[in-house]
């Protein structure tokens, strides 16, 4: 395949070229930016020479569109809504990291996001790409949003219960940490070192713009779903995202039981690996990896289950599961290019 990469010199687009130098089915690929055009590659990033003979070149979606069969959009908010309908006009099929199509309705876009959203049309055609509960819709989509970091972790971990009905829906609460890659490469007085380093920092106080996102998807699979409690801090480490989630059941369950939903929602998902009762991942066991590790404990005495969700957000939370949507939009196994074991330590 040829492949288009829009917004190449950041960090999503730099983890795109990581991922795609090993995948059997492409066989070339093109790097789009506004900013460096006609710029080697391994001027951004050094550590790519020797991998990439290419050059930056200067985004056109006419010229991405006719010159790739797949194009992703590794974009800041506004970039994907002005551009992915003339770039799928001009042959190519889309896939969008950036979080201009995952909000079906334009207003809920606009009030979390300060911004116009897409245009309807596109919005409509948009199939959320959450890989392992939405593979249907994928395999015949032209245009993939590919979910946030965030809710990648926090729907995981929460899909089996809540699409079972076993939760109060009115008592979910989500703690989410993530490493600073998450931010992107620009440095700014949130995440430059000395700002961060030796620090732990809460952020977007009840207004994180991937809360629509998760409340969204869990009304999908749950009618009775309502507002959400999400909350991210950042944490001095460069990748990783552990959300931490706390549920009161609605249902008498055994921790069996509990274990049973999650081990059948997820028997033939190769990237989700869940876990014994009280044995907890962590984000080092993922990393660099398209895993998604879950854990949970079922407190007996306040009824309260906790569901422990990791993933890499640069990788299972973007450019890996964007890669995922890709091989089961062309009828490959989805593990194809991505099945290697997480670097660790």
């Amino acid at each position: 395949m040829r492949i288009g990469i829009v917004g190449a010199t950041g960090y999503g687009g730099a983890e795109l070229l990581r991922l795609l130098n090993n995948h059997p089915e492409v066989k070339n690929i093109h790097l789009y930016t506004s900013s460096k055009d006609g710029v080697h590659i391994d001027e951004t990033y050094p550590h790519l020479k020797t991998v990439y003979d290419n050059t930056l070149q200067p985004f056109n979606s006419k010229d991405a569109g006719s010159q790739s069969d797949l194009v992703f959009m590794a974009t800041p908010p506004g970039v994907s809504a002005e551009h992915t309908q003339e770039v799928r006009e001009a042959g190519a099929k889309v896939i969008d990291l950036s979080g201009d199509l995952r909000l079906k309705d334009p207003d809920v876009y606009s009030a979390w996001y300060k911004r116009p959203s897409a245009q309807a049309e596109t919005i409509h055609q948009a199939v959320y790409g959450l890989s392992e509960w939405n593979e249907e819709a994928i395999r015949s989509a032209s245009i993939i949003s590919n979910p946030g970091c965030y809710p990648t972790a926090v729907l995981l971990g929460l899909a089996p219960l809540i699409q079972q009905d076993v939760v109060d829906t009115r008592s979910v609460i989500i703690d989410a940490k993530t490493g600073t890659s998450g931010a992107g490469r620009s440095a700014t007085m949130v995440t430059h070192f000395s700002e961060m380093n030796e620090n732990f920092k809460i952020y977007q106080v009840n207004t994180h713009k991937h809360t629509p996102e998760i409340e969204q998807q869990l009304s999908i699979w749950n009618s009775n779903m309502g507002a959400i409690t999400f909350q991210p801090h950042l944490v001095p480490m460069v990748r990783g995202i552990m959300a931490t989630m706390y549920l009161q059941l609605n249902k008498q369950l055994t921790v069996e039981q509990i274990a049973d939903l999650y081990n059948e929602a997820y028997d033939n998902k190769p990237f989700v690996r869940a876990r014994n009762n009280h044995s907890f991942p962590a984000t080092k066991e993922v990393y660099g990896s398209n895993y998604c590790d879950i854990g949970l404990s079922y407190d007996e005495r306040t009824g309260r289950l906790t569901v422990v969700s990791v993933i890499d957000n640069m990788v299972k939370g973007a450019a890996g599961q964007a890669i995922q949507n890709m091989n089961i939009m062309n009828g490959w196994d989805e593990k194809t290019g991505l099945n290697f074991t997480p670097v660790y330590p």
